[in-house]
């Protein structure tokens, strides 16, 4: 006789998704910038950079980018209006460009 699991027990072993555990190579991080960019999405985009700085080390990509690790939280933080080209900056220290295809 197998033992029933209450909601509660089921629920305490789900781990909250981030994205940032899989993101483990270039071919997956370009995968999902791509897929980020054609929602057009600027929240989503930013929400992204996060993740894929997230999974390579906030303070290696801040320092590549030539920005403060506390700068670069608060760029990509929800909500934040981070200046295009420090869009650009931290894109670049990730290893991604912004490419511009017909639609």
């Amino acid at each position: 006789m197998s033992k029933r699991r209450t909601k509660s027990e089921a629920e305490a072993k789900l781990v909250p998704f981030d994205a940032a555990r899989y993101l483990t190579d270039d071919v997956a991080v370009a995968e999902y910038m791509t897929v980020v960019l054609e929602t057009g999405d600027p929240e989503l985009l930013l929400l992204a950079l996060n993740d894929i700085a997230r999974a390579r080390g906030m303070a290696s990509v801040a320092k590549e980018a030539g920005l403060g690790r506390e700068s670069l939280y608060k760029a990509l933080a929800p909500g934040a209006k981070p200046r295009f080209d420090t869009v650009l900056k931290v894109a670049r220290a990730l290893g991604v460009r912004l490419e511009a295809h017909p639609i």
